[in-house]
């Protein structure tokens, strides 16, 4: 008498993951961006008194703190876990924007969004590692893709928020809309599932077979067991080691090279576009508005190149992208106005903030899973080095009396350069790390 083998259960589904990930995101969105969007509520004695040099440093200044959020998260997430990674950086950046709201004077606003950008900078590579690796192969592009609308999307809400709230509330208000962040995180630290990565990494091999036959994950690879080592002393330093490995060394540092020149552009253009825009005779809900449009380009940009992406290669939608930006802001310097300069602007959010999305993307799936949060953590640490350098280099064309075209011209000369450099970029690689 023969038995009925038990009925297989269907997968859980995976989106309630890449939601959390992409309201995470909206969030660190809204917090990193909204700087620029209300940087005219800052300027000016009418305003808070400050000057072109001391906004550039603050934005610069808090930057830092980027740089070292996302240095460290790559790796602290490697030993404490991706869930509880995001869940620290949505308190962290959530508590500093509301003390961002209350702080007495641009000084200890300075500290505190100093202190919001290091939960700001952790967050992004853990909730696009957790992305790609519970995508299914066939649809992994698209998936990352659409959550990485999640930062363009936090700075339309940002630019809104400028809108309604700066011209008859001040600056105060919009920083306070941040804090509503903090009510995520229960959700996170809930419904969210631990890598599966994570756990072989430490020895938790059943636990991991478990939740990958939960959400019909792919078995990783013995190899990629056999390199997973639980001794965190030592495996930190194994992963950065490994970006390095044969094979990784030069596309490693060339991925570093692009993020640099990426987020210098991108951290330049939204911080000082609303106030260059105000210069050059606009008025200030204008000049927000500028970049409202810069971001729903990087939104649809983004949507559309994962499509691509996931067909051709996430490697030429960056190219095209850094293309795009440089022809955009060429445009621009040429003395555009009305809706041909609005097209302009929003051809460079894709090939800005939609092109960098990508570029996570690339490196997210370039690198084997278990050094793939520490390959990407490093990658923006790097390219946080040119996002420091963004707002001072902006303010120094403020400061100078700059104006739209010497703006374009200035950003769009380090966008073709990015597209020389994307060229050589290799091909996603899918092969495991050498042994």
């Amino acid at each position: 008498m023969s038995t009925l083998a038990p009925p297989r259960t269907r997968p859980r589904s995976t989106f309630p993951i890449f939601l959390l990930c992409w309201l995470a995101l909206v969030s660190d969105g809204f917090d990193l961006y909204v700087y620029g969007a209300t940087l005219p509520g800052f300027l000016g004695p009418e305003n808070w008194g400050v000057t072109p040099p001391q906004a550039g440093l603050v934005g610069s200044f808090a930057l830092v703190g980027m740089l070292i959020g996302s240095l460290v998260a790559g790796m602290l997430s490697d030993r404490i876990g991706r869930r509880r990674m995001l869940a620290a950086s949505v308190a962290c950046f959530a508590v500093f924007m509301l003390a961002c709201a209350l702080a007495p004077d641009f000084a200890w606003f300075a500290v505190f969004r100093f202190l919001a950008c290091l939960g700001i900078g952790g967050l992004l590579p853990v909730a696009v590692s957790m992305a790609n690796e519970f995508a299914s192969p066939a649809r992994k592009s698209i998936v990352v893709g659409a959550v990485l609308t999640g930062p363009a999307v936090g700075t339309v809400i940002a630019s809104f928020a400028s809108l309604t709230l700066l011209p008859s509330a001040g600056v105060r208000p919009v920083y306070a809309i941040g804090g509503v962040s903090l009510l995520l995180i229960p959700f996170l630290l809930k419904a969210l599932p631990e890598s599966p990565t994570f756990l072989r990494a430490h020895g938790r091999d059943a636990e991991a077979a478990e939740l990958a036959a939960r959400y019909g994950l792919p078995e990783t690879s013995a190899t990629t067991r056999a390199i997973s080592v639980a001794d965190t002393a030592s495996s930190s330093r194994r992963r950065v080691a490994a970006l390095f490995a044969r094979g990784y060394a030069l596309p490693t540092v060339g991925m570093w090279a692009l993020c640099l020149i990426s987020l210098l552009t991108i951290f330049g253009l939204t911080t000082w576009l609303p106030q260059v825009m105000r210069d050059s005779g606009y008025g200030t809900e204008a000049s927000i508005a500028f970049l409202l449009w810069y971001s729903l380009g990087a939104i649809v940009g983004t949507v559309v190149a994962s499509f691509v992406g996931q067909s051709t290669s996430p490697k030429l939608v960056v190219v095209v992208g850094f293309v795009a930006a440089a022809l955009a802001l060429g445009a621009v310097a040429l003395g555009l106005s009305g809706a041909a300069l609005v097209a302009a602007v929003v051809v460079a959010g894709f090939g800005g903030l939609g092109t960098q999305n990508m570029l996570n993307d690339h490196i997210a799936q370039f690198y084997p899973g278990e050094v793939r949060a520490t390959g990407l953590g490093w990658a923006l640490a790097v390219g946080r080095i040119g996002a420091i350098a963004g707002p001072t280099y902006g303010a120094l064309l403020i400061g100078s009396g700059g104006s739209i075209t010497g703006a374009a011209l200035a950003f769009g000369i380090p966008a073709a350069l990015g597209a020389v450099l994307a060229i050589a970029l290799p091909a996603r690689r899918k092969a495991a790390l050498p042994a």
